[in-house]
């Protein structure tokens, strides 16, 4: 009895998985169909409509795209595949893929290892000429059980479109993948790229923030540059990151970071934008308004930024070990790039966002470990906000009074770490970085102003 119990569970599951991708399936398309049938002006992969940057981006850590450039302008790139009506999303290999990844991989197997992609930057950053002796990167990529394809492309992009002379290695850590595609196969095609690449294969599962930490102390670079195991870099992405740190090595720059769409794999380029977060803690993309870009290096002005989004970003390698890396307490992923935010800012450093260098990242819709991650998300939040919110803290509670008395373990060590660094008040941050962020009582004001 008890075993037929257990088959009825599993079986419900799958079932239950199984139409909850069809469904989202059926709502993708339809929404796609419906977008298709509006009148379109040709997008640019060059400038951006001043309209356009004074439009609030808001809600969403998802990738903005830039729709709605002037019609004098470059046309739009043609997409690399298009579904068309004909694509069957009730293929099984289809689902899988979807429900596994969190992408199209039927489309991800046919655009193969590597592909071009269009140069998203703006005209102006063609013009623009970087020191010939630069510091070194170790490219830091970690990944869990990620799309073979999807993989592959990242570290070929990277190989393809960096000089050698200052690209010292790029650095794998397979975080417990499970996948037979992700071991062996992967070390046979990794072979052509042999002299730069070393693969790290951890012997329990860490989560993407200690993963990192696990690479960044084998990297031997100047830079530690972080990527993400899903996406493509574009040309001359890493000179300007290398430039800015050479000029100020406590300068924490980010790529500008094009949407690559998770059902068609076509990259959209993305408007300048600016990292930002509410009192949940969310990270959000806002805007950057034109006359920040009125200056004489117009869209290719450094964009001065409250947070970064999340994996993407360069740090001088010494600097990253001065400030205390990561919070290696932390879970998974999630609230790590909001902490490291704070502290940059708070503890005496800089952090921009770069027009001129350019990285594509696909947008993946997963469905699997919701659980798991939004219990890492709890538990990394909550040791932000006891660290570094200081009386602002009860603006988070507010919000979440659910999490007032939920463990966030030992932060001694963070504690101490912001003392010995010297870093402001939350307050100074708010003051001198993010204006913006208003308290709820403001917010309330406000309202009742307008």
């Amino acid at each position: 009895m008890r075993n037929v119990t257990i088959l009825c569970l599993l079986y419900g599951t799958l079932t239950l998985g199984i139409v909850s991708v069809l469904l989202y399936v059926r709502f993708h398309r339809d929404h796609e169909s419906s977008w298709q049938k509006k009148p379109q002006e040709p997008a640019t992969i060059w400038k951006l409509d001043k309209k356009l940057q004074q439009q609030a981006i808001r809600g969403s850590g998802q990738i903005p795209r830039a729709e709605r450039p002037n019609k004098d302008e470059a046309k739009k790139p043609k997409p690399f595949l298009a579904l068309g009506e004909n694509f069957n999303y009730t293929d099984p290999e289809f689902i899988h893929g979807l429900s596994t990844y969190g992408l199209n991989t039927i489309i991800s197997k046919s655009l193969g290892n590597q592909r071009n992609v269009p140069d998203t930057r703006d005209k102006m950053c063609l013009k623009k000429h970087y020191p010939t002796r630069l510091p070194t990167a170790s490219v830091v990529i970690c990944f869990h059980n990620e799309e073979f394809n999807t993989l592959f492309r990242t570290v070929s992009s990277v190989m393809n479109l960096t000089p050698h002379q200052i690209l010292e290695e790029i650095i794998l850590v397979d975080d417990m993948s499970e996948f037979d595609d992700l071991k062996d196969k992967l070390d046979y095609h990794l072979e052509i790229f042999r002299e730069k690449i070393k693969v790290i294969r951890t012997k329990k599962r860490e989560g993407l923030i200690r993963a990192r930490l696990i690479g960044a102390v084998r990297a031997s670079g100047d830079v530690l540059v972080f990527l993400d195991s899903h996406c493509e870099v574009n040309r001359v992405w890493l000179e300007p990151l290398l430039a800015a740190i050479a000029k100020d090595r406590k300068m924490v720059v980010c790529p500008m970071l094009d949407s690559i769409d998770h059902m068609t794999l076509n990259l959209y380029p993305s408007p300048v934008v600016r990292g930002a977060f509410n009192w949940h803690l969310q990270f959000k993309w806002d805007t950057v308004f034109a006359y920040e870009m009125d200056g004489p290096e117009g869209p290719t002005t450094p964009i001065r930024s409250p947070a970064m989004s999340g994996g993407i970003f360069a740090i001088n390698r010494h600097y990253f070990n001065e400030i205390g890396q990561y919070d290696k307490e932390m879970n998974l992923w999630g609230a790590e790039n909001l902490e490291l935010s704070l502290r940059i800012w708070m503890c005496g450093g800089q952090l921009f966002i770069l027009p001129c260098s350019r990285v594509g990242h696909v947008d993946r819709h997963r469905m699997q470990n919701i659980t798991q991650v939004i219990k890492a998300l709890r538990y990394n939040n909550l040791r932000l906000v006891h660290v570094w919110l200081d009386e602002y803290k009860e603006q988070f509670f507010l919000q979440r009074p659910d999490l007032k008395s939920t463990p966030y373990g030992n932060i001694s060590e963070r504690v101490e770490l912001r003392r010995r660094l010297g870093c402001k008040s939350f307050q100074w941050y708010l003051d001198t970085v993010f204006p913006e962020l208003e308290t709820l009582s403001e917010m309330k004001a406000n309202n009742l102003h307008q």
